[in-house]
């Protein structure tokens, strides 16, 4: 019995690895494209900040030792280019354009998720952070070019956190979107919270302004030459998102759902029994709507990677979804937010309201003690939790995981409400701002 996957990262070597504990017998093969596997990629804008620490200390377990210890078929620098449903097999060449093919039984793709850079001239002196090949570039780049100045094309979750990490590398940073709104899934009063500490920071933000092309500056450095100024920096970094890549399953003829992922069962198959999809390029169900999203997180990949080695040969494992909880910092703040925003409550067909409140992080006399912003989202009709978002300096990251929970449990506001949430001085007021914040959203639903 062959299983394949194809990509080696978190889903596909979460799956090689608890198959290979499940069925010692199992012939296992992984074709990874690049020559890393099994690394932290949401620790590279950290790592990129730490000129001491090499980028390499992110891999968590190298290709070898997956071949020694655990005896998968591991190979690096193999591209998948097809895979030929009719006669279950997948093609390709190596890095060294030498062709190859291999049988399956059954297939895992584990593709993951591709940086999707604006098409305009100069496109290629944008530098992307995806994948651990990008952050050496990057990382070489700010110590071999004496990097001063830098621009970041884009203002979400990763843009955000190398903003921080070129600041404390004291490189002058600059960036630009052409949306006019900072952070439009926030509140505006909360994004203004998260642009007041970039400012703060003399981060130079530019909103509303349309790169036109971008080209190597006569000094060596890099010109951004936009409808309304020009930038000059050294290195310009692309974070304008991620697409799933699944080109490979469309080609297979596999079903594609929501932004172009392939769509898969609460079982993690495709269209095709015998193949599964996992991680960032397969789409998910949402927990509050049971409509399909997708949204790429590590966890999720990780999750489905082990679910796909339980369901090989059994409907073992059913995955309930996801609720898009994700928390990210900037500089001394962190950004937290689970399920829907009210915006994405009325495209899925609720009565949405939302209450913004302001309380602390612990109590008022405790060292430490911070603002704290939380807005909830409920539903009118029914008085279901749907969502929140919050912002703070303190107190935020792990707090979000309770509305993530309250939204698995399909609960109302007024049960959030009666959750017997902790309660210490040094870690919170006595009624926890999540709780203060469902209080007040029950009395407008």
């Amino acid at each position: 019995m062959n299983f394949v996957i194809i990509g080696g990262d978190a889903a596909g070597m979460s799956a090689a690895s608890r198959a290979r504990r499940m069925y010692p017998d199992l012939a296992i093969t992984v074709l990874e494209q690049s020559f890393d596997v099994s690394y932290s990629a949401c620790s590279m804008p950290y790592n990129i900040a730490d000129p001491d620490t090499p980028i390499d200390s992110l891999v968590v377990r190298t290709a070898q030792e997956f071949i020694d210890k655990q005896q998968i078929n591991l190979l690096t620098g193999h591209k998948v280019t097809a895979i030929h449903r009719d006669t279950r097999q997948v093609s390709g060449k190596t890095a060294d354009n030498e062709p190859f093919c291999f049988h399956y039984d059954k297939l895992l793709i584990a593709t993951g998720a591709r940086p999707t850079l604006p098409d305009l001239p100069g496109n290629e002196l944008l530098m992307p952070l995806k994948q651990l090949e990008h952050g050496r570039q990057i990382k070489d780049a700010i110590q071999k070019r004496g990097v001063q100045k830098a621009a970041i094309l884009g203002m979400g979750y990763i843009a955000l956190e190398m903003c921080e990490a070129l600041t404390d590398l004291d490189i002058q940073v600059s960036m630009v979107k052409p949306g006019s709104r900072f952070l439009p899934w926030l509140p505006r009063d909360m994004a203004q919270i998260v642009q007041d500490e970039l400012i703060r920071k003399k981060i130079a933000l530019h909103m509303g302004t349309d790169v036109q092309h971008i080209a190597t500056a006569d000094t060596g450095g890099v010109r951004m030459v936009c409808d309304t100024m020009i930038l000059d920096a050294d290195m310009v970094l692309g974070a304008t998102g991620v697409a799933p890549c699944s080109d490979l399953a469309k080609d297979a003829g596999l079903a594609i759902g929501v932004s172009e992922s392939i769509s898969v069962d609460p079982y993690l198959r495709t269209s095709d029994p015998d193949i599964f999809a996992a991680g960032d390029c397969g789409d998910a169900f949402h927990v509050v709507t049971n409509q399909k999203v997708w949204i790429p997180l590590a966890l999720r990949a990780n999750r489905a990677g082990w679910a796909v080695a339980d369901n090989l040969f059994a409907e073992n494992t059913l995955l309930q979804g996801v609720a898009g909880t994700a928390v990210f910092k900037v500089f001394d703040l962190a950004v937290a937010r689970s399920g829907l925003t009210v915006h994405q409550a009325k495209e899925a067909g609720f009565d949405p309201v939302e209450n913004l409140i302001q309380s602390l992080s612990r109590a008022k006399w405790q060292p430490g003690v911070a603002k704290i912003y939380v807005n909830m989202v409920g539903d009118r009709k029914t008085g279901k939790l749907l969502g929140a978002q919050a912002v703070g300096a303190d107190g935020v990251a792990h707090r979000i995981n309770a509305v993530a929970v309250a939204l698995h449990a399909g609960m109302s506001v007024a049960d959030f409400i009666q959750t017997d949430l902790a309660y210490a001085p040094p870690f919170g007021p006595t009624w926890d701002p999540f709780l203060t914040a469902a209080i007040q959203l029950n009395k407008k639903l």
